[in-house]
């Protein structure tokens, strides 16, 4: 609160928070928070900031949100061609489900 008893905008609870305002404080002075160029930039930095383990399941799923974020960020030909990579890495996973399944099928027929 103010000292007149007037309410200050920044004290508003019920508004959400900015979580980029603290980058723009401190690294992007100068650039106004509210162009969507900053803020894209902002938010690149911070995706390439952010450490998570990509060694386990949830850092795998985690760059593959990543990759599908970026795709979709995307046009044109680097869409399509993104969108062919995930279609071959879908039949890779569609053909090694079948071959185990067959020799699973062959080995107990027996």
């Amino acid at each position: 609160m103010a000292v007149n008893g007037t309410q200050d905008p920044d004290d508003d609870r019920r508004r959400p928070a900015d979580p980029l305002a603290d980058q723009f404080d401190e690294e992007l002075l100068g650039l106004d928070p509210d162009d969507p160029e900053a803020r894209a930039f902002a938010e690149h930095l911070q995706r390439q900031r952010r450490v998570h383990p990509s060694f386990t399941v949830e850092g795998y799923l985690t760059d593959m949100r990543d990759f599908a974020a970026s795709a979709n960020r995307l046009g044109g030909h680097r869409k399509l061609m993104a969108s062919i990579l995930v279609l071959l890495i879908l039949l890779g996973v569609t053909v090694a489900v079948w071959d185990a399944l067959v020799y699973a099928f062959t080995t107990f027929a027996e």
